[in-house]
């Protein structure tokens, strides 16, 4: 492992030095300091909360730091606002995607650069620009589709065509892959290295450590707001990059070891949404996790949020503990001992404006916290911060406004919303999506002691790894339709991607 290395004002494009920001109740960086050389892709590890994500809006001018200071190309720089970072050659893509939903691929793309004739946006010239730029970019989407009606993983890459398209020397990328399929996350690597090709310099946040080989120069790590070390991928090896990041050793990142399955907790008899999904059949038992596995598009998500009560479905039967129900919203799904974590924390998971008191409350105000018609604050409050420190959730406090933390500490906190509601039967789409290794593996824990407990839980991953080292079965769709179900001894990464591209 190496610090922070000396180098030749010329070869390094960004220096950040000894910089501090504080939030109030937080530290979140003290004193860190980095470098990003041109013509290389430096990635940035650490747990959630660890300080990345501010480092990188400091760098982008969304923050100003409190003490330190950034020099781009040898001159100190200081931006009051993500303008002036674009002015200077600096584009950032953030992990919550910041669209607007109602307007077109090329609108977001181009927002406040239009190009215009009598002073009106010329929508031809638009749509060509928009088309010239996705071609570069290898992306195929209609410059005119609707954001909105969008997948997740095709909304990012409209972040990605957006930043691209301000030709900045400069790119940060946080958890640009946490949406993608593998196929897209290639397509995105090839951008990369095309772009690095180019003399750019690109900081990249993630934290699937199996990208670090395939596209990193360099890795440095921050812990608790602080810099801890930087190295090459070939200097650096899993554990050792797994150890700088959490500071200490980790048992086995997927603990799940198959049990005995109990009786049928959940089972879905040809389900069929037309336009998302057709015929749907499997059964889901106690003490089991299921896993669901096929291509961004295929259906999966829709799919549980039709045995949710989200978008019920129109055809088929789902049967609880054997007996049909009929599940048209989700408080009858809950009713019946139902939860579900959906795949958008920012969109369909948090409410951003509230604090995580009252994210996690939320769930169970109509049950065992409320007496004749009053809410027993203390005892819910001791509840939420019992299953908060079981999650370890890095907040300050319960009245933390919930967007202010980090999309990984979001995510457990929606979890532990409905680990309060003790649900007997728990759907998991993309669990630890944007989580870092360490929650990552508390998070796969916790869920291995429900299911040990009895349990059934049917878990989405877009994550191969994920899905073979958790689950017990896993069902494969394609276009909405299930194209094989295989035991944990049949799956493997060849079996499940040929059946997800049937």
């Amino acid at each position: 492992m190496s610090t922070v290395a000396e180098e030749a004002p010329a070869e390094c494009l960004l220096e950040a030095r000894d910089i501090r920001k504080a939030f109030p109740g937080v530290v979140a960086l003290d004193g860190v300091s980095l470098k990003l050389r041109t013509h290389s892709v430096h990635a940035l590890m650490g747990e959630n909360g660890a300080g990345k994500s501010t480092l990188m809006k400091i760098i982008a001018g969304i923050y100003a730091p409190d003490e330190g200071e950034l020099r781009l190309q040898g001159q100190a720089v200081r931006f009051a606002s993500p303008r002036e970072a674009l002015q200077q050659g600096i584009a950032m893509i953030h992990q919550e995607l910041n669209l607007l939903p109602s307007m077109s691929v090329a609108e977001n793309v181009w927002i406040g650069r239009e190009p215009l004739r009598f002073g009106l946006v010329n929508h031809r010239e638009l749509r060509h620009h928009t088309r010239a730029l996705l071609e570069r970019l290898h992306i195929d989407l209609d410059p005119d589709a609707e954001v909105r009606r969008l997948s997740i993983a095709a909304r990012q890459l409209v972040e990605i065509a957006r930043a691209l398209s301000y030709d900045s020397h400069l790119l940060i990328m946080d958890e640009p892959t946490s949406a993608l399929t593998e196929r897209d996350a290639e397509r995105l690597f090839v951008i990369v290295r095309e772009l690095r090709a180019e003399g750019k310099g690109i900081l990249y946040i993630t934290h699937r450590l199996e990208e670090l080989t395939e596209i990193a120069d360099e890795i440095s790590v921050l812990r608790d707001g602080r810099y801890v070390g930087s190295g090459r991928p070939g200097e650096l090896g899993r554990d050792e990059i797994i150890r700088m990041m959490v500071g200490r050793t980790l048992e086995r990142i997927f603990p799940h070891e198959p049990g005995e399955p109990g009786d049928v907790a959940l089972s879905l008899s040809h389900l069929t949404l037309p336009g998302h999904f057709y015929d749907v059949s499997f059964e889901l038992r106690c003490g089991e996790i299921l896993g669901l596995a096929g291509l961004v598009g295929c259906g999966r998500s829709k799919l549980a949020e039709a045995i949710f009560g989200l978008t019920p479905a129109s055809g088929g039967e789902i049967r609880i503990d054997g007996q049909e129900v009929r599940i048209d919203s989700p408080r009858t799904s809950v009713a019946h001992g139902l939860g579900f974590v959906t795949e958008d924390r920012k969109e369909t998971g948090c409410f951003l404006t509230l604090d995580v008191l009252e994210n996690v409350a939320i769930s169970v105000l109509s049950r065992d916290f409320v007496r004749i018609g009053f809410v027993r604050g203390p005892a819910l409050r001791r509840a939420c911060r019992e299953m908060l420190q079981r999650l370890r959730v890095k907040t300050p406090d319960l009245n933390e406004c919930i967007g202010n933390l980090s999309g990984g500490n979001q995510q457990k906190v929606l979890l532990g919303r409905w680990l309060l509601l003790g649900p007997r039967i728990l759907i998991l789409d993309e669990p630890t999506r944007g989580v870092d290794v360490g929650a990552k593996a508390e998070i796969h824990q916790l869920i291995s002691r429900l299911v040990a407990q009895g349990m059934a839980v049917l878990m989405i991953s877009s994550e191969l790894p994920e899905i073979l080292g958790m689950s017990d079965r896993v069902m494969v769709m394609h276009e909405g339709r299930v194209t094989g179900m295989l035991s944990r001894e049949q799956a493997d990464q060849v079996t499940i991607m040929d059946l997800a591209a049937r």
